[in-house]
């Protein structure tokens, strides 16, 4: 594989398929665009995910891990005051990441057969939210849901319009009513 360091070939093209996406959308993601922007041989591609699924869901795995960690919904400290600090800085250093998931969530709807692998992400969400929420006293699925859809479309507005300030000025506010929210449900 010329041009990438023994053992790093399978992230630089996990990499690769989500710059592709990203910015061409799926259907520019073929073995050989992923083979040319990561700069590795057609062959490698196949190799390393034998077919075209393998390399999106693999690829969707690898935004999916990095997200859920750079977005610190978790604490260790009780209460809201951190949840979820790490949004902004995620978006705006990786914001190829999130659209990658987003390009592939609008896909979805016309290609059915990519359904259970953007359920699947999304339940990884969902679930880190639901446990931060019960950490703190609320174990309310529909709620978590609904916290995770609006994480969700802060960080689309950030990905789609690069406006940091405004995101974390929805953050701060969400944070503010799920503070309330938490306080409410003690008191009754």
């Amino acid at each position: 594989m010329a041009g990438v360091a023994y053992g790093t070939g399978r992230q630089a093209l996990l990499e690769a398929a989500v710059r592709i996406v990203a910015t061409q959308g799926l259907r520019g993601l073929t073995y050989r665009s992923v083979a040319a922007e990561a700069g590795v041989s057609h062959g490698s591609v196949r190799y390393h995910f034998g077919d075209w699924n393998t390399l999106v869901e693999e690829a969707l795995a690898f935004c999916v891990e990095r997200s859920v960690d750079g977005a610190e919904l978790a604490s260790d400290v009780p209460g809201f005051t951190e949840f979820a600090t790490g949004i902004v800085s995620l978006v705006a250093a990786d914001p190829d990441a999130q659209a990658f998931q987003y390009e592939i969530t609008l896909e979805a709807r016309r290609r059915r057969e990519l359904l259970p692998a953007m359920e699947r992400v999304n339940d990884i969400y969902r679930a880190a939210v639901h446990r931060e929420l019960v950490r703190n006293g609320i174990d309310d699925y529909a709620f978590a849901e609904l916290i995770f859809m609006t994480l969700d479309g802060l960080v689309f507005h950030q990905t789609a319009f690069g406006d940091d300030a405004r995101t974390e000025r929805a953050i701060t506010a969400l944070r503010a009513l799920l503070t309330s929210y938490a306080a409410d449900r003690v008191r009754t």
